[in-house]
């Protein structure tokens, strides 16, 4: 595993607590113990740091730098080690700004104490860096030998909540050099924050009409990862909705077609689309999302929104999602037409009391129900099931919302980050007032946050095979 390949995360929430601590009025440097879980994706590792632990009397000495007492290690590894969790220290360099070198006792302190933690836990030691700017930088210490560990530089560490903040390491996150393509876009929001913009990792979860205008959307803009995440084809009567296929890719799976389409059309200097052709329900699909830092949800079922609901929480990941409803009257008359956006997120309520999709019938699309045509005939004609009907121009507004969800993410203008959920009704033409209203105070997923690989729900499982329905009749 590379360097690039390493992350860290915390929630606003928790940055908050660690600056309190850390960035002391004095300017002097300090130190804590934290608690972290893994989110282990297709080819990246990340530490989800989901709480602290504070040094008591005696246990730290403060001497304009910082230094530990044993007794203090002792005490956090003990916790680390009860709660079958990872150890990380963090510490501040209240002069420094952006992303943090180490020093040499540093690097003596973390080395030193990576073979123990290693030995308790099972568990890389990680060290955490807060800048007096309020960026962080973090690393891994892996195992490469007896009492040998290595630093492994983490790419990124991102803070997750009502706004998305992520500080990058140069060296492995490069800063884009902007195009000509660009120029337009970058006067928009200025330089810095379109080159953070554009070195976030995003995946697009559905390759359908929604998705195909997200994703070209964001390679005109300059992104340069982009994942693609759909196991379906192209089909002919797809082609009134896909901006990217035509009759010739009739067959193909969408997401090799999409990744073409994208390539061509891509300001990026440096575009890397990566085409996963799996559900994310999937084992395949589901790590490959957690690569990302930013997921968009363009699924119309369950299952997927259940997975990517689950993401959102316990890996730090930002969901941002939408929907389409169409119904007609019994002469075949349009009578409502509804696009919704919002972004599920630390500190925002989450899909599924947003109604996005109904937990019950997650069991019944992994046992196939869904692709059973008797099964999905038999709903009210107004099920959720059987008003996806779409065509191209609702599409575009759908994936706009989108899009202005994800940069009102990032960007924040004004400090702005939150639109809150969003609901348009083409019949009548009005756009009801934003949902901020936070989770069903019994609602399990802010309890999983930060808790990653760790959360004790199991969301993958095999895709149903749809021909088993249509062999039976």
């Amino acid at each position: 595993m590379s360097s690039a390949a390493y992350s860290a995360a915390m929630t606003t929430e928790m940055d908050l607590s660690a600056r309190e601590h850390l960035l002391r009025c004095d300017r002097q440097e300090d130190l804590c113990f934290a608690i972290w879980c893994p989110s282990r994706g297709r080819d990246r590792k990340t530490a989800l740091v989901n709480r602290l632990i504070l040094p008591g009397n005696g246990e730290r000495n403060i001497h304009g730098n910082a230094s530990l007492e044993p007794i203090f290690f002792q005490r956090a590894l003990a916790e680390a080690t009860s709660e079958e969790a990872g150890l990380a220290l963090m510490h501040s360099h209240p002069h420094g700004i952006k992303w943090q070198g180490m020093s040499f006792d540093d690097i003596d302190t973390e080395q030193g104490l990576a073979p123990a933690v290693f030995g308790a836990t099972r568990m890389p030691f990680v060290g955490l860096t807060l800048a007096g700017d309020g960026s962080w930088s973090a690393r891994f210490w892996e195992r490469t030998g007896p009492r040998t560990h290595q630093r492994r530089d983490c790419a990124t560490v991102r803070i997750v909540g009502v706004r998305l903040v992520v500080t990058y390491m140069d060296r492995l996150a490069r800063p884009p050099e902007s195009s000509e393509e660009q120029v337009r876009t970058v006067s928009a929001w200025g330089e810095q924050a379109h080159t953070d913009l554009v070195r976030l990792r995003v995946a697009i979860v559905g390759a359908g009409s929604v998705g195909g205008m997200i994703a070209e959307a964001l390679a005109r803009i300059g992104l340069e990862d982009i994942t693609l995440v759909d196991f379906d084809h192209v089909e002919r009567h797809n082609l009134d909705r896909l901006v990217y296929a035509t009759r010739k890719d009739i067959g193909r799976l969408k997401v090799d077609v999409e990744a073409e389409h994208l390539s061509a059309r891509a300001t990026a200097k440096s575009f890397r689309p990566d085409p996963v052709a799996a559900a994310v329900y999937e084992e395949d699909g589901f790590r490959a999302a957690l690569d990302s830092d930013v997921i968009f949800s363009c699924v119309d079922r369950p299952w997927g929104r259940y997975v990517l609901n689950l993401i959102a929480y316990a890996h730090l990941i930002p969901v941002v999602d939408g929907g389409i409803g169409v119904r007609t009257n019994r002469f075949g008359k349009l009578v409502a037409a509804d696009w919704k956006a919002q972004t599920a997120t630390i500190g925002r309520r989450c899909l599924q009391c947003h109604r996005q999709y109904d937990p019950g019938l997650v069991q019944a699309e992994r046992e196939g129900f869904l692709d059973d045509p008797t099964y999905i005939e038999g709903l009210h004609k107004d099920h959720p099931l059987r008003v996806r009907e779409n065509v191209f121009a609702f599409s575009m507004s759908c994936a706009s919302m989108q899009m202005l969800q994800m940069l009102a993410l990032v960007l924040a203008p004004l400090n702005l980050s939150n639109p809150g959920a969003q609901l348009y009704h083409f019949v009548g033409s009005h756009m009801e007032p934003p949902d901020f209203e936070p989770c069903h105070p019994e609602c399990q997923f802010p309890d999983v946050s930060a808790l990653g690989d760790a959360c004790g729900i199991r969301v993958t499982g095999i895709r149903p095979d749809p021909t088993v329905f249509s062999k039976k009749q």
